[in-house]
């Protein structure tokens, strides 16, 4: 049998600590390790796990290295054939874990998969960060089963059957140890979002798939560390965007969709500043400022990752999901 552990990642979290951490040990077989990586915390996490958590495993981070860089330091102390990144605002429902070890035992060409995820505040619902399995499309915006851009489904078992998808959510998902390392892990450069859409891209290119089983249901809180219209979450994610497609596309598509891309960020930016919204505006601005600082650090990144090239992505839409989401199209007939 393989080993399992369960990584929650934790900065300045006692309040989801204390909500989450029961449901979990509730729900997550004996078997499975449940690690809380804290990354230097200064409120009372580590107290409150020794108290009233004693069960579970403590990784202290010496300060706040962020997503990236928390999981990564923390993994590398952890020692299990499979990792369970989970956020800790995280609900997993019971019998949650069992069809993601399955699905990695029958699918050995599959280095992660990801549960389906309900939004914990209604239930009915499927959550904006990873819904039912990930995709992108041409131009690499990302987007999932049960959710295009701002619009979220209703859960009514229309993506209830397991199947490959681009990325898995960083929200909560089941990743063979072996695979994360080999793909050198998450980019610490991004910090925090789009991180996982990066890694899955660099496991595709390494050969390996990704998948969803929506019989394993968890439920997320969301925006418990950035709030959905931070400037900083917004800066993030464009800035973070970029780098991964540049690092990721082949040459051939590169030399015209980074710069389309970059076009549409402007695009974007501009309405911004035209509706009145200036720390947008100046967050979308400061992104490609620092895309393009980085370029030259970027540079040798990319030609690892195209070096190690052997297969093409499965999971990309071919077309424009934001023409599709300005018609009104159903997500169903997209993927």
């Amino acid at each position: 049998m393989s080993s399992a552990a369960v990584v929650i990642l934790n900065w300045n979290g006692a309040h989801h600590l204390r909500r989450f951490l029961p449901g979990v040990l509730a729900h997550t077989p004996g078997e499975v390790r449940i690690v809380v990586a804290d990354n230097g915390s200064t409120d009372d996490s580590l107290a409150l796990l020794r108290s009233e958590f004693p069960s579970v495993e403590i990784v202290a981070l010496e300060r706040n290295y962020g997503f990236t860089g928390g999981y990564n330091r923390a993994l590398k102390r952890i020692e299990a054939d499979r990792y369970v990144l989970m956020n800790s605002d995280i609900a997993p429902l019971p019998g949650w874990y069992p069809p993601l070890a399955e699905y990695l035992d029958s699918h050995p060409d599959h280095a992660a998969v990801m549960p389906k995820i309900r939004a914990l505040d209604s239930p009915a619902r499927f959550e904006y960060a990873g819904a039912c399995g990930g995709f992108v499309d041409a131009l690499g915006y990302p987007f999932c089963r049960g959710r295009i851009l701002s619009t979220v489904e209703t859960d009514q078992g229309q993506y209830d059957s397991p199947r490959d998808v681009f990325w898995a959510s960083g929200a909560c998902f089941c990743c063979r140890a072996a695979d994360f390392h080999a793909a050198g892990g998450f980019d610490e450069a991004f910090f925090a979002h789009m991180e996982e859409i990066d890694l899955c891209w660099r496991m595709q290119l390494r050969g390996r798939k990704i998948g969803v089983e929506p019989r394993s249901v968890v439920q997320h809180l969301g925006g418990g560390t950035l709030a959905a219209d931070s400037p900083r979450k917004l800066y993030l994610n464009f800035r973070n965007n970029l780098s991964m497609l540049y690092k990721n596309l082949p040459a051939g598509s590169l030399w015209w969709k980074l710069p389309l891309r970059m076009i549409l960020d402007g695009c974007s930016a501009l309405v911004y500043l035209a509706t009145g919204h200036l720390d947008a505006f100046r967050a979308v601005w400061n992104a490609h400022r620092d895309f393009r600082r980085r370029l030259p650090e970027l540079r040798p990144v990319r030609r690892s990752v195209q070096e190690g090239r052997s297969a093409e992505p499965q999971g990309i839409y071919r077309g424009s999901v934001l023409l599709r989401y300005l018609f009104r199209k159903r997500f169903g007939n997209m993927m």
